[in-house]
């Protein structure tokens, strides 16, 4: 993060589109508002409370000490009087406030780690109540007592801190592999006078029954917040980098903290079953490179060739079809002339991935290589097509789009090939693209060269991936 400008921050996030923001100031809405008005009308109700007890305390005082100068009547007065005051607190204010008291908390999955200053610690405080056994020593005894104190009160500001903060991670719509992207954590602290201090949002791995689908965890490095006011939010940018296609999946996130002491760290658990898409990269490889010339002179050669109006009639080239050949032309010329027809006005392509790939003598991970190579070959040409405002199909085992321009489906077609596997080799594609010879075709397959029909060569560019 550190070599990113302030523009290139504002530059990313403005890929997130339209998405709803807090604002960072909680006075402005009227929910707000309100809630404002309810933690008022408990803190006065707190207030009476306390007020309450004081005098019944004063009163039970009064009647011990009129019970002892014989006014047995005063301190029977003073005692019942008292006790009315502790059952109105008890039956009126107490469940109001009750009311008012979001116990959330007290449902939070906590995760306690141990640090290596809480190790010290420890050990300082066995050695210390190991000596005050032997010696009987009072002095120790107190020190004893207030180093468990010291426990006991790490563990009540850290449950202080970590309750009452709701967190929150967006990310972009679009994610490539291998490309940075910029996500936005936010904390928001709903305690109504009490900060929240060294919050650290970290991700959990996802469980053993997701994690063979899934890519990889989504937050791979902790994002630290500081400091978080009371009724306030706070937001960081994040930089993500993806190393591979696939869905990542994150099962729940935690808010981890070490204050006060950093004897204890406490992580809450929040259920997140967040998801992202990762797109297999688009970036032009040297594989495409290679073929993308010979894709382009096929896809001339094609869509001249399958035009209905006559353009012009001209002298043979090596290149030409010879079904295109003007006999006539020909005949009276003395040399060969071809019909040359008007192209047609739209690029239309179909794309193949042929995912069915035979494992028979093959290596263990050898079909799982030869699809990644597919995969990232497909994506490449659907993003030229797309670049160039084609017309494109995308055709595979699980998926079939129709003819739209590349800007309507390339991110259907992507979110596809995100998630693609080897499928058996019976499951194959070709045989269903034979009837369609008037559509241009580029086939990525593993299929052995014999194996394909003979029609399809002449209407398609076929891409062997072995």
């Amino acid at each position: 993060m550190g070599s990113l400008t302030s523009a290139a921050i504002t530059r990313r996030l403005r890929a997130f589109g339209r998405r709803a923001w807090f604002d960072s100031h909680p006075d402005a809405s009227p929910a707000s508002q309100a809630d404002r008005h309810t933690g008022r009308s408990g803190w006065r109700s707190f207030g009476i409370a306390v007020a309450a007890l004081g005098a019944a305390l004063l009163l039970a005082l009064y009647s011990s000490i009129a019970a002892e100068d014989g006014r047995t009547w005063a301190a029977a007065l003073s005692a019942l009087t008292a006790l009315a005051i502790s059952t109105w607190v008890a039956f009126t204010v107490v469940p109001a406030l009750a009311r008012r008291t979001p116990l959330q908390w007290l449902a939070y999955r906590m995760e306690y780690r141990v640090t290596r200053e809480g190790v010290v610690y420890l050990l300082g405080i066995f050695v210390i109540a190991l000596a005050a056994l032997n010696t009987g020593n009072n002095l120790l005894f107190v020190t004893l007592a207030c180093l468990l104190g010291g426990i006991l009160i790490s563990g009540i500001i850290s449950q202080v801190v970590l309750s009452g903060v709701e967190l929150r991670l967006d990310l972009p719509e679009h994610i490539f592999a291998g490309q940075p992207v910029l996500a936005l954590a936010e904390l928001e602290n709903h305690k109504a006078m009490l900060p929240s201090f060294s919050l650290r949002l970290v991700g959990a791995r996802p469980s053993r029954s997701r994690q063979s689908r899934a890519g990889g965890e989504i937050l791979t490095k902790p994002v630290y917040f500081p400091y978080l006011p009371a009724q306030q939010k706070r937001k960081l940018a994040v930089e993500l980098i993806f190393p591979r296609r696939g869905v990542y999946r994150q099962d729940s996130i935690g808010l981890q903290t070490r204050f006060p002491f950093g004897f204890l760290e406490k992580t809450r658990q929040v259920q997140s079953r967040m998801e992202a898409v990762v797109y297999p990269p688009v970036a032009p490889s040297e594989e495409f490179y290679e073929i993308l010339p010979l894709v382009t002179g096929e896809l001339e050669s094609f869509m001249r060739g399958r035009g209905h109006d006559l353009y012009a009639i001209r002298d043979y080239q090596t290149s030409d079809s010879a079904r295109h050949v003007d006999w006539k032309a020909s005949a009276r010329t003395g040399s060969l002339q071809v019909r040359e027809f008007a192209r047609e006005d739209e690029r239309r392509v179909l794309l193949v991935l042929d995912t069915a790939i035979p494992a028979e003598g093959k290596p263990p991970g050898w079909r799982e290589a030869i699809l990644e190579r597919g995969v990232g070959l497909c994506a490449s040409l659907a993003w030229h097509f797309y670049e160039i405002n084609s017309m494109l199909a995308f055709r595979s085992a699980a998926l079939e789009t129709p003819m739209a321009p590349a800007g309507e489906n390339i991110y259907e077609i992507l979110r596809h090939l995100a998630s693609a596997s080897p499928a058996d080799a019976e499951r194959s594609v070709l045989g269903e693209l034979v009837d369609m010879a008037q559509t241009f075709k580029i086939i990525v397959t593993a299929q052995p060269r014999g194996s394909l029909p003979t029609s399809l060569w002449s209407t398609s560019y076929i891409a062997f991936l072995e």
